[in-house]
């Protein structure tokens, strides 16, 4: 049934914020062990508490006790965290970052001491009853040391066998014992850039030897290798401009599919995984086109695609004849998938949300193209406002929200998204773009942010929000920017370089590129020498691009939403601007989240932020929702 006409950005909604914060949970690291699916699942509403869940085909049941909390701090961003193998469970506890040791209906028992010391990427060697993973050791005077270690499991000694270089990931036992692949990367590349993968020999004392050097540089990202049942190496590279999937037999190396669509991902986590292998040796695996993924069998240099609806899928892992992935699509959000290699039949194992909603308020992003700066081409997903409650006003454009994902080196997807649901379903549109330098495009889109950021992306936004306009869809007076982190930088750059958006929300964004270079963590320490350049020398280029120095150049209003505890980008980084906005005189507000850090986890928190967001477009836009907070502090405005 119909309602009364109201204008665009005033629809009520049935996708609330508290469906979004409450109703979904994430759904990462899956395995399959004794013909039990594995997974971890993000919970909100336990404080953003990760635990181990298993499904034994006719029920789920918890295996992580109440009091832990599985998650590891390597990199600040984690992964890895988990491992099951029989009915012997490892994870990194987030509290104290001891690796646990569980047995099925038993307590975890620490494994390692209380030092500080983080561990990640866990990898079981049957062999020598040993866990080889990632530490990282920190100290208060030095920077932190990554190496790879052996940690056995009765005792929880440990011993080095890889510390050569500034990063180490992805160690891989061959099922005889004998062999182990690793992934080492230096300063200043990020694994994106440039990594090497390498091949040793396990000696009987469990230090590697004979270490030769099969892949990778300074120019060629691997990802992701493992020993297929052969003894051969599977690894994906980009050595010919898309992450594509090769194998070889420490001697030669031979291309498996060589096609224009993407294998891999930038390593911001451990533990990612797009493909697999069958116990008879087929590849399964999932690549990515324009934005839309597939997953498919790997044969003869040839991929053939499962008919599944699923354009988003990740976390591949393969037993026998069933894989298992996360899956999601314009209709469903992200779900854990069982298919079978031989039929193609599948079955939902869990959902990451139980909230239904009808199709009449799901807007479909459609894939888009346009023109952008220096005659190039820029991609996204545009969303129309969509609810068939309500008639699209007569002579009235919507309000639009331009979105810039974070990273940078990151991408978006056209899979279901409760968030951008919840701002089309109250009539405003959204365009979520992959600017220049994102992934699943090839190296060379990647590449094409190399010295530019701040710049190429800022313009992708601008050229984004102008294709709306000029296609029609957008008021050009209520044209929103908005982002997280590294998008939160290109958003607050956006409002400060350029004159087309007339407010912006800036999710623990970045305003003072110098504070950042100074303040950040090892991992991205150098991040920004191959996006802006090296420093000393390019100093002026991280003064030159900062929004905090260009404050007189911004003249619209800001909502600022800041965790407390982020270690990624500091809460002064957002303090600094509201700081300098306020005393400008333009409308700001400030949300600071205690115990949160980069990203929010608490439900409460995730529902407080949007409805803040939501409440700030409404005020300084003229227009009312009744969503809307009546307690949000609005500097200038109120």
């Amino acid at each position: 049934m119909k309602h009364y006409k109201k204008d665009y950005g005033t629809w009520s909604s049935n996708i609330t914020a508290n469906d979004i914060a409450n109703g979904s949970k994430s759904l990462t690291t899956l395995a399959i062990e004794n013909d039990n699916i594995y997974w971890l699942e993000g919970r909100p509403t336990e404080g953003g508490r990760t635990i181990l869940v298993a499904n034994n085909g006719n029920e789920t049941n918890d295996i992580t006790p109440s009091e832990y909390n599985i998650r590891t701090r390597v990199h600040e961003y984690g992964g890895g965290s988990a491992l099951v193998v029989g009915n012997e469970v490892f994870f990194i506890n987030f509290s104290d970052q001891r690796i646990y040791h569980q047995k099925h209906q038993s307590n975890p028992t620490p494994i390692t001491s209380n030092n500080g010391d983080r561990f990640a990427d866990l990898h079981l060697d049957k062999k020598r009853r040993c866990l080889i993973c990632v530490r990282e050791h920190h100290s208060k005077l030095e920077v932190p040391t990554n190496s790879l270690v052996s940690v056995d499991i009765e005792n929880g000694k440990i011993k080095v066998i890889h510390d050569h270089s500034d990063f180490v990931s992805n160690p891989r036992v061959n099922e005889s014992g004998d062999r182990i692949a690793w992934l080492t990367w230096d300063f200043p590349n990020m694994p994106w850039n440039g990594n090497v993968l390498w091949i040793g020999v396990i000696d009987r004392d469990g230090s590697i030897i004979n270490k030769r050097r099969i892949a990778g540089g300074q120019s060629e990202s691997i990802f992701q290798p493992e020993w297929s049942p052969d003894g051969n190496l599977i690894f994906v590279s980009d050595k010919n401009n898309w992450w594509n999937l090769y194998k070889t037999d420490g001697e030669e190396t031979f291309s498996i599919c060589s096609t224009e669509a993407e294998f891999g991902l930038p390593q911001w986590v451990f533990g990612q995984s797009t493909y697999g292998l069958s116990d008879d040796g087929r590849i399964v695996a999932s690549c990515v086109s324009s934005g839309f993924w597939r997953l498919g069998l790997v044969d003869n240099n040839c991929f053939e695609p499962f008919e599944i609806p699923f354009n988003q899928i990740s976390d591949v892992k393969v037993k026998g004849s069933k894989v298992i992935f996360v899956g999601a699509s314009g209709l469903d959000a992200p779900q854990i998938i069982c298919l079978n290699i031989n039929t193609g039949k599948y079955e939902v194992i869990e959902k990451s949300s139980l909230n239904t909603i009808h199709e009449k308020y799901i807007s479909i992003g459609q894939s888009i193209k346009f023109s952008t700066s220096r005659d190039e081409t820029c991609y996204g997903f545009y969303y129309p406002p969509k609810n068939d409650d309500y008639p699209k006003p007569a002579g009235e454009l919507p309000p639009a929200i331009i979105r810039c994902h974070g990273g940078p080196t990151g991408a978006t997807s056209a899979a279901l998204n409760l968030s951008t649901q919840f701002w089309t379903s109250r009539g405003f549109a959204f365009l979520d773009i992959n600017y220049r330098g994102s992934t699943g495009f090839g190296r060379k889109y990647r590449e094409s942010l190399h010295g530019l950021w701040g710049v190429s992306d800022i313009d992708d936004m601008v050229s984004g929000a102008k294709w709306l306009v000029q296609k029609g869809f957008a008021d050009p007076e209520r044209l929103i920017v908005r982002g997280s982190s590294a998008g939160g930088y290109t958003t607050l750059a956006s409002l400060t370089f350029r004159d087309v958006f007339k407010a912006g929300a800036s999710y623990y964004g970045i305003g003072d590129l110098l504070a950042l270079a100074r303040d950040t963590h090892k991992f991205e320490s150098r991040y920004m020498d191959s996006i802006i350049g090296p420093m000393p020398e390019n100093e002026f280029l991280y003064y030159e691009r900062s929004p905090i120095n260009f404050t007189e150049k911004l003249n619209c209003p800001v909502i600022f939403l800041q965790g407390l505890d982020d270690e990624i980008v500091p809460p002064n980084q957002a303090e600094s601007m509201v700081r300098a906005l306020t005393s400008k005189g333009l409308p700001v507000s400030y949300l600071a989240f205690e115990g949160e850090g980069h990203g929010f986890r608490k439900a409460e928190n995730v529902k407080k932020a949007l409805l803040a967001e939501l409440t700030f477009y409404c005020r300084v836009f003229g227009f009312t929702n009744g969503d809307i907070q009546t307690d949000l502090e609005i500097h200038n405005l109120d």
